[in-house]
């Protein structure tokens, strides 16, 4: 395993991070196609024996089980000092008046709800799932200066967003004096590049972490086309995301498939050893719901593509519409 500092701060993380959306009870929440604390505890372990560190989740996910499992996992597979635990506030969590939303009220209980189902007192990474444009930033940024400081989290990051909002939020930070972000987890992949056009060199330039969310399209880019898994069958979110560029998408998938061929490796290989070498990215979020997944991320570390390689894979894309967020 390789390990990196996390942006501009003295963190360090593995440069593979385990996404958690994919365990939690599929009763729980709209991730029907999630697996069960039994099914999910050996995956989280192999993660911990391969050296990666980093363990992303949410609130949201199955309605807090991810959390809860995440969290009894950690304590039984590892020193909570060792890992670097990330998770998120914004979605809905239950009905009524605040509910949802980035609001002093909303973070300070979603906090408290969070560290009681992940068995913590602190999380490392606390991370605005997207933005709340019904409270005023201030408001936000506030609130989650007053968490570090309360030592409830270590750092605080962001997701999906236009470049502009979040350099007004680091900027606004900064002129308060508040704790700033440091890491921005967005939309990237082979299939999906809208990030380099703004906020890839935005974050470069500030030396924000970058940890983006399905490196892999939501496994398009692990097989062919015209097949179909009982997630993709089911993930609606996921269905609004690959469907502006059908045939340019197809042509990079292709080309996944001939480059991997030709190196005699899977697929998942390919595709994540080239968003590591996308500067500036920190750590790729991979989701895992088999022990090849996560050797395949762990492998992809060795795999350095070719100039050649790189354009073949980049030469089909053609520009998109905004997608993952509003």
């Amino acid at each position: 395993m390789e390990y990196v500092k996390f942006g501009a701060t003295g963190l360090e993380v593995s440069r593979i991070c385990l996404g958690c959306m994919t365990y939690g009870d599929p009763n729980r929440g709209t991730h029907e196609w999630s697996l069960n604390e039994e099914m999910s505890r050996p995956l989280i372990r192999q993660a911990i024996e391969l050296g990666i560190n980093f363990f992303d989740t949410a609130n949201t996910y199955s309605n807090g089980s991810s959390e809860e499992i995440v969290g009894r996992a950690i304590k039984d597979f590892a020193r909570r000092d060792d890992i670097v635990l990330a998770t998120k506030v914004f979605n809905r969590m239950r009905p009524g008046p605040n509910g949802a939303g980035l609001s002093r009220k909303a973070i300070f209980d979603e906090i408290d709800n969070s560290l009681r189902r992940l068995g913590t007192d602190y999380v490392d990474l606390y991370q605005i799932h997207r933005l709340d444009h019904t409270t005023p930033i201030e408001e936000t940024l506030e609130a989650l200066h007053d968490i570090v400081k309360a030592g409830k989290a270590r750092y605080i990051g962001a997701s999906s967003m236009y470049a502009w909002q979040f350099a007004k939020a680091i900027y606004t930070s900064r002129l308060n004096g508040w704790t700033q972000f440091v890491s921005m987890q967005n939309h990237l992949n082979l299939l999906y590049r809208e990030e380099e056009r703004e906020m890839l060199p935005f974050c470069q330039d500030q030396k924000i972490a970058v940890i983006p969310w399905s490196p892999l399209a939501r496994g398009r880019l692990t097989r062919d086309w015209d097949e179909t898994t009982a997630r993709s069958e089911t993930d609606e979110f996921g269905k609004t995301l690959y469907t502006q560029a059908m045939e340019a998408d197809r042509r990079i998938v292709e080309a996944v498939g001939t480059i991997a061929k030709a190196r005699g490796v899977p697929r998942a290989q390919i595709a994540t050893a080239w968003i590591l070498q996308k500067s500036p990215v920190t750590a790729p979020i991979i989701g895992a719901s088999k022990p090849g997944h996560l050797t395949d991320a762990v492998a992809s570390l060795a795999i350095k593509l070719t100039p050649d390689e790189i354009e073949a894979l980049e030469q089909p894309y053609i520009p998109h519409r905004v997608a993952g967020f509003k």
